[in-house]
């Protein structure tokens, strides 16, 4: 078969079968009277192999290696050429997530498009004091897509860059929810805990509602800064958690206060106490945390506080009882 038929029936143009033949990929059975190529069945067989190999990404010396080298492991390659592809991905990835953002931005020109380009660098930069100086000058300068904060602050371990980033999602309003919702479920539990912290900071009713999802969630961490916030929100929902992080001495004064804000409502007050007055019914309690909960009892007004407080001052352990006399001594003093 000659050149020009094997180029129409194998879809490979002659000039491509004529590099094949000088690079020694393929070089005809035979030739004609004339002096042209020509290929029989096995060379067509071959140019197919070429193709197929080809196509999977294989440069033509690698091509040529594997169809001729006795010793050629397709294994390796194979992992090889994974290797590769992912990193293509990868890459294609990021440059596609990019111009998403950018074109989320709208830019009004290109003046705008370099400065939303260089905030989004800034912030993905090696250097924790760049990555914090973006996110704050996200929002007063080219405003930088919500989607590429949220991605920022999920996966920040700076502690002032990922305030910064809180802030600067806060200051977004409610745009970002949707994405740090997804992060609530992600499996990492750090970006559990990343998402909660943002969403924490978001005053709207929309982020209240996603706490007290989170609250209700399996993750105990997620579960606390819930509480935490929702506390300081006002939500009784979150007294059972609180309660249980004063008792396991888990940001135990920030849990305090917040169920102290809870107790400014008289309706709540009582329960509150009641529920911190079951944990010393319970009789397993360690001294340390019936301390823990003498403190907390001091910004819990009412008479179950107080008849708490009276029965801690006669506790057997010296230090329990002296914080407890102490609390009831200034309350009684208002």
């Amino acid at each position: 078969m000659l050149i020009g038929d094997v180029a129409r029936r194998s879809g490979v143009s002659a000039r491509m079968l004529r590099h094949y033949d000088s690079l020694g990929l393929v070089r005809p059975t035979g030739r004609t009277h004339a002096g042209y190529r020509e290929y029989s069945s096995e060379d067509i067989r071959r140019i197919f192999h070429i193709e197929s190999l080809r196509s999977l990404g294989l440069s033509l010396r690698e091509v040529g290696r594997a169809l001729d080298d006795p010793g050629f492991t397709p294994s390796e390659l194979v992992a090889d050429l994974i290797r590769q592809t992912r990193e293509r991905i990868a890459a294609e990835t990021e440059l596609l997530a990019r111009l998403c953002r950018i074109g989320a931005a709208e830019p009004a020109g290109w003046e705008d498009v370099l400065q939303t380009v260089a905030l989004l660098q800034a912030l993905g930069s090696k250097s924790a004091g760049t990555r914090q100086r973006a996110a704050l000058s996200s929002v007063d300068e080219v405003p930088v897509p919500v989607e590429a904060l949220v991605e920022a602050a999920l996966s920040e371990t700076d502690p002032n860059v990922a305030g910064a980033l809180r802030w600067a999602l806060a200051q977004s309003g409610d745009d970002g929810l949707a994405l740090l919702a997804e992060g609530l479920g992600s499996p990492a539990a750090e970006v559990r805990k990343r998402a909660v912290q943002c969403i924490a900071e978001m005053p709207s009713g929309k982020a209240t509602a996603l706490l007290r999802d989170a609250l209700a969630g399996p993750d105990l961490v997620v579960r606390r800064y819930a509480a935490l916030a929702l506390g300081a929100r006002g939500v009784a929902d979150a007294v059972p958690t609180l309660i249980g992080m004063i008792v396991e001495e888990t940001n135990d004064v920030d849990a305090a206060d917040a169920l102290s804000v809870l107790a400014s409502r008289p309706e709540l007050a009582d329960q509150i106490a009641a529920g911190l007055a079951d944990c010393l019914a319970d009789g397993t309690v360690e001294s340390s945390a019936r301390r823990r909960l003498a403190q907390a009892f001091a910004d819990i007004p009412g008479s179950a506080a107080s008849r708490a407080l009276t029965d801690l001052s006669q506790d057997e352990d010296r230090a329990v009882a002296l914080t407890a006399a102490y609390i009831l001594g200034i309350r009684n003093a208002r």
